[in-house]
């Protein structure tokens, strides 16, 4: 197609960074160029084989750069829009393309000969400062696995491998067994011999029955000076924890920080063929949270807690380096966050002395879900057991409203903020016996009030947290059970969560703050994440599923048939997609001084984070849709 100059002079004017060029050069590149047509689906660039002799600037349309895999199926590497550049690192390299490059829709793009790309770079500071650090810092090794399916592999050897290495790639042996019968000092032996740490105990059919580990040796052994020709089976523990062999490191690392172990066995088809160690992970990791949480674990100290809560950041970025999902990273903080709860309620308690009565400390919010960021603000509240004789009411309350101050103020001494709703166990309204709780349930449930159903949400992300398990646990099945046959209660919940439109305009802009601290930012928690939060709790309830978790809420849905399959895996992608994004954005910030939050610019986002937040935003207008039809309501 001929070029027109006029048109590519005046679109060149008003990109950077050819618009910061001079207007004697800017005239030269313009007459160079010729402007092109490119149907959807035309491939610009192959990989390892194009060699381009001209550069291709986008003035209309869209160009997707992508790998293929061993199957043939896409990784995608980036997303270009008007005023991106295509073959620019070709042609500063010299060589062929690292990616390939293809129209994802009909577009017009500027071809400019390769030898005049490569004179602006030379001649223009502006054009080489540019290309050369996009080229260096964002072209080559941004990571945008977040945004797909399929994670892109490690790019470098300082990728962590928590995610990148299965179960099975670990073992370097097949596991040591012995007999139940085994005298101790026997089983002792055969550890020392092998020079391992644990021993699989075998059952008379075949199978494993137990497991013995040297810290069994010093605390059931040697420290209770346990005769050593006693059988093994009397100290082993059993039955043995298992992981797949094909689950990846990841989660290997939060099964033993949740059921505090040191040892799995690993299973493949059935059959037990090694012991993974918290060992093998630290080596594995280097930098690995089971030694925070260790730590955390043995302290006696409400001071040193407080500087030990100050490390979960450190130890958090490493697994958002590797390509750690933000539903990982989400139970990953859960897990030390817990860790650090434990520790500061049992010190607690031995400060006030023994609790006067049964008690369970609830987890709310984000934190039942597990879906904590950096500092997520406190959400929390307190059940416990009335006493059978009244007169001891008073007294057992005092304690635990105590119980509750003391415990908030050690958390936000640990960098936990208080909720600003002051919906925390310090506050008489949440810190309730077992009675009281149920009657308030009840009536949120049977007699609905909008304004009382929209405060209260919260209160249906719940998780025991400490304690008495199962008061939390009885409690949170009388509010499942309570909410599923309720139509009424759901259609306020379903009305509730229509609130938050998806931030689109009818051009598919995105809707940002109008004014205030926050102006021309997108608000990702409130505009976008807490829409499909709220989305996934009606529709979990629908089910009558126990579970919380947003994602866990939206596959109990679609096992109950409520989603489709399509919509059930974009709903999933989708939110998984803004929380990552918002994750980053908050690491972002806190490695440059400031306090997280969840306001991007964008501006600041590439087109393919644009792109990609707009298909999530698309998604969750497709989710709401199913909403209002499931439960009847108007548009």
């Amino acid at each position: 197609m001929k070029h027109d100059v006029t048109v590519i002079e005046d679109f060149l004017r008003a990109t950077l960074p050819f618009s910061e060029m001079t207007e004697e050069a800017l005239a030269r590149a313009a007459k160079s160029c010729a402007i092109d047509f490119f149907p959807a689906g035309t491939r610009l660039l192959t990989r390892g084989e194009t060699v381009p002799r001209e550069v291709l600037i986008i003035q209309t349309g869209a160009v997707k750069l992508y790998l293929v895999d061993e199957e043939g199926g896409e990784i995608l590497g980036d997303f270009r829009g008007p005023g991106a550049v295509v073959g620019g690192l070709s042609a500063v390299r010299g060589g062929p393309a690292n990616l390939n490059a293809e129209t994802v829709e009909d577009s017009f793009a500027f071809r400019m000969p390769v030898a005049v790309f490569l004179a602006l770079v030379e001649t223009q500071p502006a054009v080489a400062q540019y290309f050369l650090k996009s080229f260096s810092e964002t072209y080559v090794s941004r990571a945008f696995g977040e945004l797909r399916r399929r994670r892109v592999p490690p790019r470098s050897e300082s990728s962590l491998p928590l995610f990148a290495t299965r179960v099975g790639e670990t073992l370097r042996r097949a596991p040591v067994t012995v007999e139940p019968g085994t005298e101790i000092r026997a089983a002792a032996e055969v550890m020392a011999e092998e020079g391992i740490g644990s021993l699989l105990v075998r059952d008379p059919a075949g199978g494993i029955a137990g497991i013995v580990t040297d810290k069994d040796l010093r605390r059931k052994v040697v420290a209770k000076g346990l005769d050593y020709r006693r059988p093994v089976a009397e100290i082993m523990t059993g039955p043995v924890r298992t992981i797949s062999a094909g689950e990846d490191c990841f989660h290997a690392l939060l099964a033993m920080m949740k059921h505090q172990i040191h040892h799995l066995a690993v299973e493949r088809q059935g059959d037990i063929v090694g012991v993974i160690t918290s060992h093998d992970l630290m080596i594995l990791q280097g930098r690995s949270p089971f030694a925070l949480f260790r730590d955390i674990e043995v302290e006696r100290s409400f001071a040193r807690l407080y500087a030990l809560a100050e490390k979960i950041p450190l130890v958090i970025r490493p697994l958002i380096e590797e390509g750690a999902k933000a539903g990982h990273v989400g139970r990953m903080i859960a897990v030390l966050a817990e860790a650090l709860l434990d520790r500061i309620l049992t010190l607690l308690q031995d400060e006030l002395g023994p609790p006067p009565a049964p008690f369970c400390w609830l987890l709310l919010g984000s934190e039942a879900r597990r879906e904590q960021t950096f500092r997520t603000d406190q959400d929390n509240a307190l059940i416990y057991q009335r006493p059978a004789d009244p007169g001891e009411a008073s007294e057992v309350r005092d304690y635990f409203l105590r119980f509750g101050r003391g415990a908030i103020d050690h958390l936000v001494r640990c960098g936990y903020p208080p909720c600003p709703a002051q919906m925390m166990a310090s506050n008489p309204s949440w810190n309730l016996d077992e009675a009281a709780w149920s009657d308030f349930f009840q009536h949120i449930v049977t007699v609905p009030e909008p304004e009382q159903v929209l405060h209260a949400t919260i209160f249906f992300d719940i998780r025991p947290g400490f304690g008495f398990t199962e008061l939390g646990e009885r409690l949170k099945a009388q509010v499942v059970r309570l909410a599923a046959k309720n139509e009424l209660f759901l259609r306020f919940l379903a009305r509730d969560c229509l609130r938050a439109r998806p931030p689109l305009t009818f051009f598919k802009g995105f809707v940002v703050e109008k004014s205030g601290e926050h102006k021309n930012h997108l608000d990702l928690k409130s505009r976008g994440i807490m829409p499909f939060v709220d989305a996934a709790r009606v529709l979990g309830l629908r089910a009558g599923a126990a579970e919380c978790n947003t994602l866990d809420r939206l596959a109990a849905a679609h096992s109950a048939r409520l989603l489709s399959d399509q919509l059930h895996s974009e709903a999933a992608e989708a939110f998984e997609l803004l929380s990552q994004t918002r994750l980053v954005h908050q690491l972002r910030l806190m490695e440059a001084g400031k306090a997280p939050d969840n306001f991007v610019d964008p501006a600041d986002l590439t087109e393919l984070e644009k792109r990609t937040l707009k298909e999530a935003f698309a998604v969750l207008a497709a989710l709401q849709s199913l909403v209002r039809e499931e439960f009847h309501l108007q548009a």
